[in-house]
């Protein structure tokens, strides 16, 4: 099928670059002139969407060629942008940077080709002029195929834009566009952490600085320039990704708050789309597991900031430790699985799995991987496999043993603790890169409930 998307990526020169904070402002300013507007993470990060989602007021989904085939990649970005004036599609690291320090796998540019999205590059200009002509020239020429249309400076005053977007026009031919600038604005500096920018939940005036970010973007970013080029995306060709739909409900427990806020929302949507109700709750805050739940899904986030508090919420710990007693299917990705363990740190937790969980202090087990399956279990039978990512700090004195994690690069270990009524390790994975092991989880929540009936 054909699907009309109005898209334009914007990509960054570097990490640091600024990207996140253009894409911010443009998805704001948008907003603010009553555009629908649909939003995209290129790769498997969690807490940009969550920016783009305070934004836009829906989902923003991921984008990532490790995790899906092409066509799904397609599949995701048509099915989210579909009745959209516009999507916003935010790249990672730099548009060239892949899987490793020489391959441009699993890059934003290669997203860009492959869905043949418009690209405007962010460079950033903070004590620099014309070396900045030097480094788009380097962008334009890299790879002849590189979708790049337009440019952004970033950290860039009014009168050096100017300059510069003059010698942009005479020495690039019209082949890219200047599309405007940021000033460097200190008061809506987002703050970084260990696993990227703090979550969009932490910030304070969250609000407030998205509208400072909106009112600069609409004086100094061509916002119609950026509209206009969206509309020349070609339309996107894929098939259809069809989940089974059944006719039984069952309702699915998904802890939700700033210790746990780690999802990729088109994963909880399959579950949705199959026929489950999601319902969220706290283990921060909530006294006990919500009532009349067939499954139950504590995903990843900062639990290790929130140590004390989960510690002291003693009657949820024993509603969830009494309720994996009673095999209620259970996911726990990365802070969930930590959640479950003895303690994270010296702060006691539910328990019912061995061991304590500890800050290593350093990046541990960092990058994708796939898994596959020595046993039979929730998600899967053994032999069977699934794109993961892993990304922490912590790390747990008995991580398990049911599946193999193994690289590109020909490294392998142990991870993840499963039964067949529970999946709990450190790896995340998102539904859509194996729909079976979604289908297997739902079907293990539907034998819960006829268990209970």
């Amino acid at each position: 099928m054909e699907y009309k998307i109005p898209r334009v990526v914007i990509a960054g020169t570097n990490s640091g670059c600024g990207k996140t904070t253009v894409t911010c402002a443009v998805l704001q300013a948008l907003v603010n002139r009553r555009l629908k507007v649909g939003a995209f993470k290129c790769g498997p990060d969690y807490i940009d969407p969550m920016f783009h989602s305070k934004i836009i007021g829906a989902k923003s989904a991921n984008l990532d060629l490790v995790f899906f085939q092409e066509n799904t990649l397609k599949y995701l970005l048509a099915k989210n942008g579909a009745y959209q004036d516009i999507s916003i599609i935010e790249g990672v690291m730099g548009y060239y940077d892949g899987m490793g320090l020489t391959t441009t796998k699993a890059s934003t540019y290669e997203i860009a080709r492959v869905t043949y999205s418009p690209v405007v590059l962010v460079v950033g200009a903070k004590g620099a002029s014309l070396s900045v002509l030097a480094s788009i020239q380097g962008f334009l020429t890299f790879c002849p195929d590189n979708q790049i249309c337009g440019v952004i400076l970033n950290q860039c005053t009014a009168p050096v834009y100017q300059a510069l977007a003059e010698e942009i026009q005479k020495r690039f031919g019209g082949r890219v566009r200047p599309l405007g600038f940021m000033p460097a604005l200190s008061e809506c500096r987002l703050e970084s952490r260990h696993l990227g920018l703090v979550t969009a939940a932490e910030v304070e005036n969250l609000r407030e600085k998205l509208q400072v970010l909106a009112k600069q973007a609409e004086q100094s970013i061509n916002l119609d320039g950026l509209i206009e080029l969206s509309g020349s995306a070609p339309r996107v060709t894929c098939d259809v990704v069809k989940l089974p739909r059944y006719r039984q409900s069952v309702r699915i427990a998904v802890a939700r708050d700033k210790a746990f806020c780690f999802y990729y929302e088109d994963s909880l949507e399959a579950l949705t789309e199959m026929g489950a109700e999601i319902v969220p709750f706290s283990p921060l805050s909530d006294p006990v597991l919500p009532p009349d739940i067939h499954g139950l899904y504590l995903g990843g986030g900062y639990p290790e900031l929130y140590a004390k508090e989960l510690s002291e919420n003693k009657s949820m710990l024993a509603s969830v430790r009494e309720a994996l007693r009673h095999e209620l299917p259970c996911i726990a990705e990365c802070g969930g699985f930590m959640y479950l363990t003895e303690s994270i740190g010296d702060y006691p937790m539910v328990g019912f799995l061995p061991g304590r969980s500890f800050d290593t202090g350093k990046l541990s087990r960092f990058g994708y991987i796939r898994l596959k399956s020595k046993e039979d279990s929730l998600l899967c039978r053994a032999g069977e496999e699934i794109c993961a990512h892993e990304f922490h700090h912590w790390d747990s004195e008995y991580p398990g043993s049911s599946f193999v994690a193994y690289k590109d690069s020909g490294k392998s270990w142990d991870c993840v603790n499963a039964t067949m009524y529970l999946y709990a390790g450190y790896p995340h994975f998102h539904f859509y890169s194996n729909p079976a092991f979604a289908v297997n989880f739902y079907e293990s929540c539907l034998k819960e409930k006829k268990r209970r009936d």
